[in-house]
Formats: structure tokens, C-alpha cells, sequence
């Protein structure tokens, strides 16, 4: 699915390569029809925001946005179980999961990074793309209310994946708990969270989440940092 590789790269660090290829971006979410009218119109308007500008400044908004604390971080596991050791098998088991569909990645990457993941569903039939995504839909819908609450248009993102797994989140009330959220990227709080020895979130951190993990879907790299995803033969 053509739309999901496309919401993975805009989901992943701005770099030079996008920038040049805007317009067949731009054409792909076009065509895109299993999301609704308005929902690509608000994605066109996310790739412009990102790459008419200068790209220095989409990186720094980027970094700005992500990089910083816990409560947007795109690695699925951080919102399941926190720093907990229950990640590392949970990274085993879906690097099995990579591997048994010849998908593999490079070491140094992360396999719950949700734009390589987001990459690896994209080659999948339809139903287990859906499937995939109903998977981690609650984690979806916090990072959009989170991101709206910030008024952020990443947020546009995470809605059209939550409209192509069909499943029904009520961003409205998630918006209304994260709202009392204490900001977790300020310089105090970056602070306390580089001293804390250890985190142990429950499964379901997220807000409460029942997200199932049977499927599931570092900090960012720099673009030439980035490492290649292949699919194997």
C-alpha cells in the first residue's frame, strides 16, 4: 500500500531525497483512496509544511518535536512497556516477525521505530495491514491527541493510519486526558528523565491502553545516519 510508504517517510527525519520528490509525493497521496478527501488534503498540506521551507528548519521543528522527552516518542515499545525488560524480548519477538516475512534491518536499528515498521507493513496484503495497525491503534490515537494538543500537523499522520486500520478512536476524549499532561520535554524534565537508573511502565502505558502486542508494530537519527531497510530475496 503505496499511501503507507508515504506516511512513513513523512513520519521519519526531513531529508534532501524527500524534498526532491514532492510532486510524486504529492501524487501518491492524491490517489490515495482509502483515506477520505479531507484527510489527504490535510496530509499535502504536512508535505508542504515540511519541504517548501528550508530543510534545516523542518529538521530543527522535527527534532524539536520527537526527540524530546517520552510522551511522542515513535518507538512503540517506549508507550507498552517503558524501560522495562519486558521490551527486550518484545524487540526479539517482533525481529522474528521481520525476519520470518524476509524483511530484515540494519543492528543499529530499532524494530518498534514506527516509520520502519510502518515500512514493513507496507508490503503486506491489505487485510494485515489493517490488521497490523489495529494492532497499536490506541498508541495512534494518543500520539495524535498529543500532537494536536501541541498543534502540531504531524498529527495528521497518526489520524489517516487510524482511518486506514478502520478502527474507531475517540481522539476527542483522549484529547481531554492528555490535555492535564505535565510537558515531559522541557529542559527540567529532560533532566530528571537522563537521571532516573530505571522506568517500568505496565503493558497498556499508554493512557491505559489495551494495545495487543502479539503483533506489535536511540533517539532519531540524522538523515545520513540512517540506516537501509531491505527486503531479502
Amino acid at each position: 500500500m503505496d499511501i503507507i510508504k508515504v506516511i512513513s517517510r513523512l513520519m521519519d527525519y526531513p531529508n534532501a531525497e524527500l524534498q526532491a520528490q514532492v510532486p510524486e509525493i504529492e501524487s501518491v497521496i492524491n490517489s490515495a483512496r482509502v483515506i477520505a478527501p479531507e484527510m489527504r488534503q490535510q496530509l499535502v498540506s504536512l508535505l508542504h509544511e515540511i519541504y517548501d521551507g528550508d530543510l534545516l528548519d523542518a529538521q530543527e521543528t522535527y527534532t524539536g518535536m520527537f526527540d524530546r522527552g517520552r510522551s511522542l516518542s515513535l518507538l512503540l515499545f517506549e508507550h507498552v512497556h517503558g524501560e522495562s525488560r519486558d521490551r527486550g524480548q518484545a524487540m526479539v519477538d517482533l525481529l522474528g516477525v521481520y525476519e520470518e516475512h524476509g524483511f530484515s534491518i540494519n543492528a543499529r536499528e530499532l524494530p518498534d521505530h514506527i516509520p520502519l515498521h510502518l515500512e514493513f507493513l507496507a508490503h503486506l496484503p491489505d487485510l494485515e495491514i489493517r490488521e497490523g495497525l489495529s494492532d497499536v491503534s490506541h498508541i495512534l490515537g494518543v500520539l495524535s491527541a498529543r500532537l494536536q494538543e501541541r498543534e502540531s500537523s504531524y498529527a495528521a499522520l497518526f489520524d489517516a493510519l487510524l482511518m486506514i486500520s478502520g478502527v474507531n478512536v475517540d481522539i476527542g476524549e483522549l484529547r481531554e486526558k492528555v490535555s492535564g499532561e505535565k510537558r515531559d520535554d522541557t529542559p527540567e524534565e529532560l533532566d530528571k528523565i537522563w537521571e532516573e537508573e530505571a522506568v517500568t511502565f505496565g503493558a497498556g502505558d499508554a493512557l491505559g491502553s489495551g494495545c495487543s502486542t502479539s503483533m506489535p508494530l536511540t533517539p532519531k537519527k540524522s538523515a545520513d545516519e540512517a540506516v537501509a531497510v531491505r527486503w531479502a530475496n
